[in-house]
Formats: structure tokens, C-alpha cells, sequence
């Protein structure tokens, strides 16, 4: 996967007025932490992080203080009604080194005909993977299931250096039957006229 290069910032402003100030000029305040190190109180660009942050697990290259730091995103707050980032966690990384992340599952293909349904169990698929090489997602073929199938962590091909941080047998994507359509207030009515007639011949 690719590096996504960001100039940070360190800040010594903290509470919710400073974290304001800094939204306002299109920033967002964030922390630095792993490998034993204190926590870095940070200053991120926002658009460029916003851009950064499609990719999921993606792996950001930080230029901070002369030095280059390498991070991937751990925690994100955004306002839930504006959608604008609040606030990033970031874990410091280091090449070769093997982190735990959540990787989306994707469906491709059609389920067999009928009308079932397919439930994501996990959205995302836990996995350990070297921190320069996080798959952005998994495809899953779902082609032709019927109801009751299932797909398991171990049935999802990982590619070469990527385990699992699940059960093998956790359920990540399963088809469930289509649920029987409840009679229409028509339909009852129509049922009903014969019994009334019936009634009225005895």
C-alpha cells in the first residue's frame, strides 16, 4: 500500500477552546502514541487528512519536527451531523512490524434466486498484518449461496504475511431467507367474503 505524506504540527494548546481555534483553521488536533514513546499532541491538516483518511488503514507518512514518523489511523471522531473530523488517534508504526487492524469485507456476486438476504456478521475482518502491507479490503464471491449459507474467517483468502485475529470459525457474511410477505388487508377481505356467503347458505 501506498504512503500518504502529512506535515503535523506539535501543539501545546489542550481543552475544547483550543481544539476549536484549531478547527477553525481547517486543522485537526490529533495524538501520536506507541512503541513505549509519551503521547505527541499533534496538529494535522484537515483537508489532507480528510483525503488520507478514504483509504482505510491507510499508512501516513508524518513530517514532524525534522523528523519522519510512520502512523496509521486508530481512532477517528467526526460530528455527527456536519461529518467534519473532531479528533484522530494515530499508532506509531514501524516497517516490518506486524499490527492488529479491522480490513472490510467486500461481497461481489449475486445469491441464488429467491429473494434472500446477506447479513454482514463482521463489516471487517480482523487481521495481523506487516504495517506496510495492510489490504485495503477483502473480496468475497457470494455467487449462487442459498439460504442458510455462510462464510467463515477461514474460508476468506489472506494474502502472504496476513493472519487472522479471529476466531476461525467466527461468521463473517451469512444469507438468510427471504421473510414471507404479511397478507394485505385485501387479501384477508377476499379470504373472508366465501366464509360469509358460507355462513349465509347454512
Amino acid at each position: 500500500m501506498s504512503e500518504v505524506k502529512i506535515s503535523a504540527e506539535t501543539r501545546s494548546e489542550f481543552g475544547k477552546g483550543a481544539a476549536r481555534r484549531i478547527r477553525r483553521e481547517d486543522k485537526v488536533p490529533g495524538v501520536l502514541y506507541g512503541h513505549g514513546t509519551d503521547p505527541k499532541h499533534l496538529t494535522l491538516p484537515g483537508h489532507e487528512l480528510l483525503l488520507a483518511l478514504r483509504t482505510p488503514n491507510v499508512l501516513i507518512s508524518l513530517d514532524l519536527d525534522g523528523k519522519n514518523e510512520l502512523a496509521i489511523p486508530k481512532s477517528v471522531q467526526r460530528d455527527p451531523l456536519k461529518g467534519f473530523l473532531e479528533h484522530v488517534d494515530l499508532l506509531l508504526v514501524k516497517r516490518g512490524e506486524k499490527v492488529s487492524v479491522e480490513v472490510p469485507v467486500e461481497a461481489e456476486g449475486e445469491l441464488a434466486p429467491g429473494g434472500n438476504l446477506l447479513e454482514h456478521v463482521l463489516n471487517a475482518l480482523p487481521v495481523q498484518a506487516e504495517a506496510t502491507h495492510i489490504p485495503e479490503s477483502f473480496s468475497v464471491s457470494v455467487e449462487g449461496l442459498e439460504a442458510g449459507a455462510s462464510i467463515l474467517a477461514k474460508d476468506i483468502k489472506l494474502p502472504k504475511g496476513v493472519t487472522l485475529d479471529v476466531e476461525d470459525d467466527a461468521v463473517v457474511l451469512q444469507v438468510l431467507a427471504a421473510q414471507a410477505e404479511e397478507p394485505t388487508e385485501e387479501t384477508e377481505e377476499t379470504e373472508a367474503e366465501p366464509a360469509a356467503e358460507a355462513g349465509a347458505e347454512a
